[in-house]
Parts: structure tokens; C-alpha cells; sequence
């Protein structure tokens, strides 16, 4: 495939998405105003008509084949399961139950920071952020209900766990793009993302702990749950932890939910598939958007605007913690205009690596610097798929959601930190590396 001319016209379709997007929310003061789907589809007419050169059905096929890029379908895929999961299980009570059982036996005000924690045990046993999110977003929504803790705070802390586990486990496809590209270990690259973000994980622990610690004031102490209810969300989370794929597990627990709902007398079939259609029906619009978003960011990259985005960071590198800024620069930039941490590590990695060779960076440093500013970039972007996904779920914007995103901005200052300090170090001890967590 030839690579595209570095273009930087090609980027104003996305300029004016994001000033669609969020600069009609914050004009009007309502982020409901302007549809996700119409500043998208404005984006696309102007991305087709900016490269005169290519004829207008080459473009639409760069289009369809952003829109169909298997990544973009499995997520695709990945939200309407989610969606059916999530509607059949409130259906037959699981959500109610779930929630009561924690307010039983947990503080109002530790809700939020097991949610949070709960979310890193999940994300990093099964890899993928996506279905962290989606697996615990109607939880999340029956908390802020039984609570006074405001919804888009919950979906953060959510969104925070799952990008935990994202940028850490081993089975991650972020993780694994950014080990390939790189040339090192994945225990090794592991290693190097631990000592970086725990204490920002730990930080975002106090920090929800904190904005919530009052929140049992309002709670009713009269709590009432089935633990048989509970069942299919134990299956789904002990599944995801056993390294299940994801899709596998959203099915299973669709028909688990539906089997004990029948049985304990809370629909009939008809109802249950009714369900199930009723959770795709609310995803359509999150999955159109993923599609669109997807062909966008196909017809960015074929105009040259990911070139150019990798062109600009890559001239500022001359040393090797400049080198290392510039990795961070250039897979942030890449995930900014494309949404997909692992498509702007698979797409930055190998200018990292050139990046690595020339300054002396080593390969897990290198792939950590990668993953860890992919996903920060990916945990606070409200066009994202995973604050898209808890936002569905939830029936807000996802624009408020952003700032309770704790985890992903802290470990970005993390990372910047840890550039600046050489942080974490490693010596040789008895001919062994040895890691050390100080400077």
C-alpha cells in the first residue's frame, strides 16, 4: 500500500467534527443539541470533497472500507451484545439485585471507588476496556440511582477501570500492538507500565473515595436482593476473568440472563427476545456512529492527514527524552484523530521505533510510552468507544462523563513524569536486571 502524501488540509474534516461535536455544546450550553450522527456526517461530505485529485467513487470506497475495518465491526458487534445483555438483565432483575447486594454489605460512599477497582480486576483479566465497560455500566447506573452520587461520576469511575487493565494485561491488544512494534517482552513491557501507573491507579482510588465519602447520608438502609438474579452477572465477570473472549461472553451471558429470568417467572420467551431486541434497537445509534467515525478516519488517512500528524511530532526529536516526548506526541495525536488506541499504536509504532533506535530507547520503554499515552487519550475522548459505550448505557452525554475520567488523565501526568525523571530505572545486579519503582 502506498503511503499517502502528508497533507495537513486533510485534517479540517475533523476539526469540524469536534467543533460540531462539542463547541455547539458549549455555545448553547447543551451537549443534546447537535447529533453525534450529523456532525459526523457534515465531516465526511467536507472529507470528501476536499481531495480533487481522486474521483468520487474511489473516495466512497475509502469510506466503506474505514467503516468495515474489522475493528470497527467488532465493536460494532461488541455494543449490540452489550446492549441486549444489559436490557435482559435489568429485565429479569439482576441490575436491582446486584446494586442492593453492595449497599449491603458496602458504605454509600465506597460504591464508587469498588466500582472503580472492580473495573482494573476485569479489564486487565480479560484485556479489552470495551467489554469492561459495557459488563458494568448498568451496574453502574442502578448505583447512581440507589445513591446520591451523580451518573456521569459512576460511568468515570467505570471508564477509569476499565482503561486500567487496557494499557496492563497481557491479552490487550493495545499491549500486544505496542510489544510487536517495539521488538521487546511483554513481561518486560509490563514491568515498565506497572511502576508508572499504580500510583496514579491508587491516587484515582483516594480521589473517588473522597468525592463520594458523604453518599451513604442519603441512602435507605431496607435493601433487597436475590442472589439467584445475581447469577449471570457472576457468570459474565467469571468468564471475563478467565480470559474468555468477549464476545463469547456477552452471548453466554444474554442466554444465561434469559434462562433464569424464565425460570423465575420474570418474562415469557416472547418477551425475552423482545428484550434482546430492544437492547440492540438502543445501540444502533452508538453503532452508526462507530462506523461513520471509522470511514472518517479512513478518508483522513488516505488525504494524508496521519502522515502529516506523524511528520509534525517526529521533526521535534533530538535527543533521547525528546525522542521519548515524541513518541508520547505522536501515537496521542494519531489516537486524537482516529479514537482507536490500537489502531494509532499499530499506525505510530513503527516511527517509534525508528524513534527508539536512532536515541537509544529501549524497547519496552518504548511500548510502554505507547500504550500508556494511547490510553490515556483513549479514556477522555467523548467520541471514544468506551465513554460512548457507557454513555448509551446511561442516557447521557458523553461529554459529561470526561471529567470524572480520572485514570486516564493521571496517568498521562504519569507518563510525562516519568519521561522527566527517568522513571522507573533499572540496574545490574549479579548479571540480572533488576527494576527499581525510584529515580
Amino acid at each position: 500500500m502506498t503511503k499517502p502524501l502528508s497533507n495537513a488540509y486533510a485534517l479540517i474534516p475533523f476539526a469540524i467534527f469536534i467543533l460540531l461535536f462539542i463547541g455547539s455544546g458549549i455555545i448553547t450550553g447543551d451537549f443534546y443539541k447537535m447529533p453525534v450522527l450529523v456532525a459526523l456526517f457534515v465531516a465526511i461530505l467536507f472529507a470528501l470533497a476536499i481531495n480533487r485529485k481522486a474521483d468520487f467513487q474511489t473516495k466512497i470506497s475509502q469510506l466503506t472500507k474505514g467503516g468495515g475495518h474489522p475493528n470497527i465491526i467488532l465493536m460494532v458487534m461488541i455494543f449490540l451484545l452489550a446492549g441486549a445483555f444489559a436490557a435482559v438483565a435489568s429485565g429479569m432483575g439482576a441490575v436491582e439485585s446486584t446494586v442492593n447486594l453492595g449497599l449491603t454489605y458496602l458504605p454509600g460512599g465506597w460504591m464508587v471507588v469498588g466500582l472503580f477497582v472492580i473495573g482494573c480486576f476485569i479489564s486487565i483479566s480479560m484485556g479489552t476496556s470495551t467489554g469492561t465497560v459495557v459488563a458494568l455500566a448498568p451496574i453502574g447506573v442502578g448505583v447512581a440511582e440507589q445513591t446520591d452520587i451523580g451518573l456521569a461520576l459512576v460511568m468515570g469511575a467505570i471508564v477509569s477501570g476499565a482503561m486500567f487493565g487496557d494499557n496492563l494485561s497481557v491479552i490487550s491488544d493495545t499491549t500486544i500492538a505496542a510489544v510487536r512494534t517495539q521488538g521487546t517482552e511483554m513481561k518486560e513491557k509490563f514491568k515498565a507500565n506497572f511502576f508508572i501507573v499504580l500510583p496514579a491507579a491508587i491516587i484515582t482510588a483516594i480521589i473517588f473515595g473522597v468525592m463520594t465519602a458523604d453518599a451513604s447520608a442519603s441512602l435507605n438502609e431496607n435493601y433487597s436482593y436475590n442472589i439467584v438474579e445475581i447469577l449471570p452477572y457472576l457468570g459474565v465477570l467469571g468468564f471475563a476473568i478467565a480470559g474468555v473472549n468477549v464476545i463469547y461472553v456477552l452471548i453466554g451471558g444474554i442466554v444465561f440472563a434469559g434462562g433464569v429470568g424464565l425460570l423465575l417467572g420474570k418474562f415469557s420467551g416472547m418477551e425475552f427476545v423482545t428484550l434482546v431486541g430492544d437492547g440492540f434497537t438502543n445501540m444502533q445509534t452508538l453503532a452508526m456512529i462507530a462506523i461513520l467515525l471509522g470511514g472518517l478516519v479512513e478518508l483522513i488517512r488516505a488525504n494524508g492527514g496521519i502522515e502529516f500528524l506523524l511528520q509534525v511530532v517526529s521533526r521535534k526529536v533530538n535527543s533521547n527524552r525528546g525522542g521519548e516526548l515524541g513518541i508520547a506526541g505522536i501515537v496521542t495525536a494519531v489516537n486524537f484523530s482516529t479514537a482507536n488506541n490500537t489502531i494509532s499504536i499499530i499506525t505510530a509504532g513503527p516511527l517509534a521505533k525508528q524513534i527508539s533506535d536512532e536515541y537509544g530507547i529501549e524497547g519496552r520503554r518504548s511500548a510502554s510510552i505507547l500504550d500508556i499515552f494511547a490510553s490515556s487519550v483513549q479514556g477522555i475522548i467523548p467520541y471514544g468507544g468506551q465513554i460512548l459505550a457507557v454513555a448509551g448505557v446511561a442516557s447521557i452525554s458523553p461529554v459529561a462523563i470526561v471529567p470524572y475520567c480520572i485514570y486516564p488523565l493521571l496517568t498521562a501526568v504519569a507518563g510525562l513524569l516519568a519521561i522527566a525523571f527517568r522513571y522507573p530505572k533499572f540496574t545490574v545486579e549479579n548479571g540480572k536486571k533488576v527494576w527499581k519503582s525510584a529515580s
